[in-house]
């Protein structure tokens, strides 16, 4: 009898670690968007496929204990010569609940792995808006955000030290 009560039965679960790391998106939202098409899909003397220019921040910020908004910011300006085609501005956001991970772990989610997770939704975002103004979809490219974030580090190193320099 003793062992009977003692086994598990097939639908019960062991306990999860409450000291265990865990990473979990809560919401994904459009926190900012913003599309333009100053003469619409029939702007004159276009030479081919419009020249494209991307920039992208991210960036982050303590909501709650535990709790940590991370934000991607992506700018689009679609030219063709002097003509702009389409511009483009969306912060595609989330928030995630990070518990028990180290500092320098916590850095990696909210700066590389948080804003990987969001590109998806940005692309299909700003794929949508582009086609609904009347063009054909554009599709973000794919993106090393270690690279970004070292760029973004070495700025803010920059300007941190010519503050201190006057």
């Amino acid at each position: 009898m003793t062992d009977q009560q003692n086994a598990q039965t097939p639908n019960q679960t062991p306990a999860a670690d409450p000291n265990a790391p865990m990473v979990t998106p809560q919401v994904v939202y459009i926190k900012d968007v913003s599309f333009e098409s100053p003469h619409g899909p029939f702007t004159g003397g276009l030479e081919g496929q419009p020249q494209v220019n991307l920039t992208m921040r991210t960036n982050n910020s303590v909501l709650a204990p535990d709790v940590y908004e991370v934000v991607l910011q992506i700018n689009l300006e679609a030219r063709s010569g002097d003509k702009v085609v389409w511009l483009c501005e969306l912060q595609q956001a989330a928030a995630f609940v990070v518990k028990n991970l180290p500092s320098t772990d916590l850095m990696q989610v909210l700066n590389l792995m948080a804003p990987n997770y969001l590109l998806t939704y940005a692309r299909s975002t700003i794929s949508d808006l582009v086609v609904k103004g009347g063009f054909p979809p554009f599709l973000l490219p794919l993106v090393t955000f270690e690279a970004l974030h070292a760029r973004q580090r070495a700025q803010q190193q920059t300007a941190e030290g010519a503050a201190t320099v006057n």
